[in-house]
């Protein structure tokens, strides 16, 4: 049964597939709150509490989706920051990309992804893969508090 005190950031561009995310979570019966960032700048000030995150502080998430292409600064160079610091290294990514470019999927284990899926252009086998998200991430492994 997920927490549903454990914060999902998902970093989107496309409201297709943040539409699609949303779907997929409901009818899999995620219920943990969820908040989207469109962009890498976004999710850095967010997960940095910068900007408009800055006061109040963000929530920190237990994990975070990630698209790799992103405007601006992109999922890779997000990653990157991200598990270039101290604190904030142990926050567990999933990339969730339309990328199966061997390149991207060594650089993004290379970097420090937790994991990496390709995402299913059909809606009936991206709910298997957020199914089987679920099961791993929410249900089976012990997660981060803020």
């Amino acid at each position: 049964m997920p927490d549903p005190r454990q914060l999902i950031l998902v970093v989107e561009d496309s409201d297709e597939h943040f539409e699609a995310i949303r779907r997929a979570f409901r009818k899999t019966g995620i219920t943990n709150p969820v908040h989207r960032c469109c962009d890498g700048d976004e999710a850095l000030d967010y997960l940095f509490r910068r900007g408009r995150y800055a006061d109040p502080p963000s929530v920190r998430p237990a994990v975070m989706l990630l698209d790799l292409n992103l405007p601006g600064t992109d999922g890779r160079e997000v990653l990157d920051h991200l598990k270039a610091d101290g604190e904030l290294r142990v926050l567990p990514v999933v990339v969730l990309s339309t990328s199966s470019n061997p390149a991207d999927i060594d650089l993004c284990y290379r970097t420090g992804a937790s994991s990496y899926i390709v995402k299913p252009v059909r809606f009936d086998d991206f709910l298997k893969t957020v199914e089987t998200l679920k099961s791993y991430w929410l249900d089976t492994v012990a997660l981060p508090v803020g």
